[in-house]
């Protein structure tokens, strides 16, 4: 029996569609779902500029912890597509409009992370990063023993300051529905690297800055050039930094970026991008038979880490059914706040791409999604 041809879209405009039925979807359902992923609009601002803070995040932060380094942009509203087989079986808002996407920032690193292997410009995920990247930010003591893996699993524990960011500030973090976040920034002990989970923005940037030392050469145009590029992803997506995150490296001043937009800056990306980003990830890293990512890194970002089942390598992870409930258990995702979703289902062949929908009706629209999956 010959393996299916898997479809890959060409241009935007030229994306296949496919009727719910046709793709094997309930089309009263996955309609059912659309109409609440429209009608349950974040509660964020539109204009978080404008606003001075990001609910839920700097919101609870002192001055200057609280200051914003790099740009916002104006947010739109709900949108939206659910992929099936690739093809898209449903869609809504403006799937063009180049927004913020916050953490799912975090997702994309991960990914540069697997080609620095794939290059062995990291020789192991458990090797310290000490050995590969010189200078302060790994030098103490409790640093120096921080591997790879401690990073991309967020049980580091990195101690420092980074950009005018002290670690601090996102110690005692809670993230998700009914997060308490009132301790955030109190002084927590540090605990042995690998032995503690906390989501940490400043050590994500910590990161980044180290795969910058490993690239030597802008994330941005690392991820332009041999994810983005080759897929046929369109060229008004940006990732934007910090203004006092410009480094030299080899004699020439770059700007490190940020896993999210905690502080401004990130990623600002239109959905048909974050969809195409997402089935290569689906495909394991290959495009139209092309092998972007190195064979098997997929499936190591997708294992539970041993202090936080839920979460692999800067993904979330559905281990137990416990993130979201009416999904699938190996079903994945990259998150932003907002809530921004890339969600993807390897078992049926579903992706969902969800935009600004209220954090908590984050886990209703994906039960909708997948009560639709006949």
């Amino acid at each position: 029996m010959k393996d299916e041809v898997k479809y890959f879209p060409d241009g935007d405009d030229d994306w296949a569609r496919v009727s719910p039925a046709d793709a094997g979807l309930d089309p009263a359902r996955l309609n059912e779902a659309v109409t609440f992923a429209e009608t349950h609009e974040s509660s964020w601002p539109r204009d978080l500029e404008k606003a001075g803070d990001v609910p839920g995040l700097s919101q609870f932060e002192k001055p200057p912890w609280n200051e914003a380094l790099g740009p916002f942009k104006p947010r739109g509203g709900p949108a939206g597509l659910v992929l099936k087989g690739g093809r898209i079986a449903a869609e809504w808002g403006d799937l063009k409009r180049v927004d913020m996407t916050f953490s799912i920032a975090k997702s994309y690193l991960a990914i540069l992370a697997g080609l620095a292997v794939g290059d062995g410009s990291i020789g192991d995920v458990d090797d310290p990063v000490s050995d590969t990247v010189d200078g302060a930010l790994f030098a103490s003591q409790h640093n120096r023993a921080i591997t790879w893996r401690h990073l991309l699993t967020q049980t580091s524990d990195w101690e420092g300051t980074l950009f005018d960011k002290p670690d601090l500030v996102d110690r005692n973090r809670q993230v998700g529905p009914g997060s308490d976040n009132s301790r955030k920034g109190e002084h927590r002990d540090l605990r042995s690297p690998g032995t503690f989970w906390e989501y940490n923005d400043v050590r994500v940037n910590v990161l980044a800055l180290a795969l910058l030392h490993v690239f030597r050469k802008p994330l941005p145009d690392v991820l332009s050039s041999r994810v983005m590029d080759p897929i046929g992803a369109s060229r008004t997506w940006r990732w934007l930094g910090y203004r006092n995150s410009f480094v030299e490296i080899d004699g020439v001043r770059m700007q490190s970026v940020p896993g999210g937009t905690h502080w401004g800056g990130g990623i600002q990306i239109n959905n048909y991008d974050h969809a195409r980003f997402a089935l290569l990830v689906n495909r394991d890293g290959v495009w139209n038979g092309n092998a972007l990512f190195p064979e098997g890194w997929v499936a190591a970002l997708r294992s539970p880490s041993e202090v936080n089942p839920g979460y692999g390598y800067l993904w979330w992870l559905n281990t137990g059914q416990k993130e979201w409930p009416g999904a699938p258990e190996r079903t994945y995702a990259a998150v932003g706040a907002g809530s921004n979703i890339i969600l993807i289902d390897p078992d049926h062949d579903v992706i969902l791409i969800a935009r600004w929908i209220d954090q908590n009706a984050v886990n209703e629209l994906v039960a909708r999604v997948f009560n639709s999956v006949i």
